[in-house]
């Protein structure tokens, strides 16, 4: 595919450490410029948007960030409003909180503070997004899925992401939630997509050639299946178990990457 972005995302799986050495968020203080840090906290998924702004906003100035500013976007007309587009036109990362992923797309989509993030992204800001804000970043992004059944038709409910990372469908929470199951389901209807699945207190740093490195304290799954020989996804009933034979499975821990192009894993160390 094309290369069409030129910005740098993190992607978090949820309950990331806030009170220890913090490596994930200090790491995106980090890459968005360390101490001329600029930093927008968009809290549109959360239904506590004033205690998770204050908290993050508390954790990123005390990093060293120059600035860490909340924006409390919640209806369609504040994502249209000037001003919170002029945030993000002047930040060099933008953080997503948790919540609800569909709030954040239902109420960002198409407004003039999606268009900034956009341009700001192809500029080279730093888009980072933890649990829901992690689970936006594809093209296509799961919304609900029974984690504990067997894998179906019937256990998923997805919508379009933000599509900031394309080809892939991100799950978050993942070894924690038992989420392997709606994963292979989600990989199962399209074999194309590669299914990741982060840990808590885990992220991915995802490059512009689509090379993505693992961070922080647990494990990042990737499900490939690409090569899928048998498959009833098409030909079951919605609550028939699925059938899938060789799927791909990589566990990666922190000190290991991915190329999304060559679809391989492979160790930092040695790739370095």
């Amino acid at each position: 595919m094309e290369e069409r972005t030129a910005g740098n995302l993190l992607i978090i799986g949820g309950n990331e450490d806030k009170h220890g050495e913090c490596v994930i968020l200090r790491k995106f203080i980090a890459m968005a410029g360390g101490r001329e840090a600029r930093i927008a906290v968009i809290t549109t998924a959360t239904e506590s948007p004033r205690e998770v702004g204050d908290e993050y906003r508390a954790l990123f100035t005390g990093f060293g960030a120059e600035s860490a500013g909340v924006l409390y976007i919640s209806n369609r007309e504040s994502a249209n409003d000037r001003h919170q587009v002029t945030e993000i036109e002047t930040c060099s990362g933008i953080f997503f909180t948790g919540g609800d992923q569909l709030r954040l797309t239902s109420i960002l989509g198409g407004s003039g503070v999606d268009a900034a993030i956009r341009r700001s992204f192809r500029r080279g800001t730093v888009i980072a997004g933890t649990s829901a804000g992690a689970s936006v970043m594809s093209d296509t992004m799961i919304v609900d899925g029974n984690s504990s059944d067997t894998p179906k038709k019937s256990m998923l409910s997805m919508a379009h992401g933000m599509g900031l990372l394309q080809e892939v469908v991100i799950d978050q929470h993942f070894a924690q939630r038992g989420r392997i199951n709606r994963l292979l389901a989600a990989v199962a209807q399209n074999p194309h997509i590669l299914g990741i699945g982060i840990d808590e207190d885990t992220a991915l740093v995802v490059t512009p050639k689509r090379v993505l490195e693992v961070i922080g304290s647990q494990t990042v799954t990737v499900l490939d299946g690409k090569n899928i020989i048998d498959t009833n996804i098409s030909d079951s009933n919605q609550y028939d178990p699925l059938a899938l034979t060789n799927v791909l499975l990589h566990i990666l821990p922190s000190g290991f990457g991915f190329d999304l192009k060559r679809r391989l894993p492979f160790a930092v160390e040695r790739q370095n």
